[in-house]
């Protein structure tokens, strides 16, 4: 009997701590919003065809998809955080590179350089620095969740719908995500090239300069320099000049 009940105890006893620690579980804290245009799969089913095999998890930061966009836009630049400029060490052109250099701290992820110099507020010394324009809330948000959940490079099979060519609702977020720490106000680094407002978009989409340069095409200055806009990225913004590049 005395055994019985001391067994009794036991089993209570592990119950009782392992609800403390699930209760005690801490949650993920950060600053703005994800990226509404995250990708992500509910139904297991890929509307622009194919199957979804590894679904996109609403609740995940894949660092390809909503990462590395910010980060070649605005920091893996020419006399910034590139491969040949390395500014302080720190090389932010690639997964292995951010990991590496970015000096991430998984265990305080608000104190991460990659994260802190975002909101200096020293316009010279934030990143990135003036004239170029401060992330967004949401732009922060996102690299500071993907530290917050262990700076993975996860991946997933991302929805590609290439049907969807509204320009407002998705081929200037796409060009404002891939391009605009290039190509924005006194900052347009790029040649001088803006792609900020429908009208500048357009003017380069009418001169074939804005899909050829997407493609990496011959006679055409590769945008980005340091990598490639995703198949789907590219597929939409297509659709959206073969359909006559409307303002919709």
């Amino acid at each position: 009997m005395k055994s019985k009940r001391l067994l009794l105890s036991a089993i209570s006893l592990g119950v009782v701590l392992s609800v403390l620690m699930f209760a005690c579980k801490e949650e993920y804290v950060y600053v703005g919003t994800l990226n509404p245009d995250n990708p992500q799969d509910t139904t297991g089913t890929n509307p622009g065809g194919g199957g979804i095999t590894k679904p996109c998890s609403p609740d995940s930061v894949y660092f390809e998809l909503s990462v590395m966009p910010i980060l070649r836009s605005n920091c893996a630049l020419s006399g910034c955080h590139d491969a040949i400029s390395r500014e302080e060490g720190i090389i932010l052109d690639s997964y292995a590179n951010t990991l590496k250099t970015g000096k991430i701290k998984v265990n305080s992820p608000a104190s991460s350089k990659i994260y802190t110099v975002l909101n200096l507020s020293d316009p010279e010394d934030r990143m990135p620095p003036a004239p170029s324009n401060p992330l967004t809330n949401s732009e922060k948000a996102i690299i500071l969740k993907w530290i917050q959940q262990g700076a993975k490079n996860l991946s997933c099979d991302a929805i590609c719908d290439s049907t969807q060519t509204s320009f407002k609702n998705n081929i200037l977020p796409i060009i404002t995500l891939q391009c605009k720490g290039c190509h924005s106000g006194t900052a347009a680094s790029g040649g001088g090239i803006l792609l900020s407002t429908y009208a500048e978009i357009k003017k380069y989409a009418d001169n074939g300069a804005l899909l050829g340069s997407l493609v990496h095409a011959k006679g055409y200055s590769a945008m980005p320099k340091n990598g490639k806009l995703p198949d789907c990225d590219i597929s939409k913004i297509r659709s959206w000049i073969r359909q006559g590049k409307l303002n919709n």
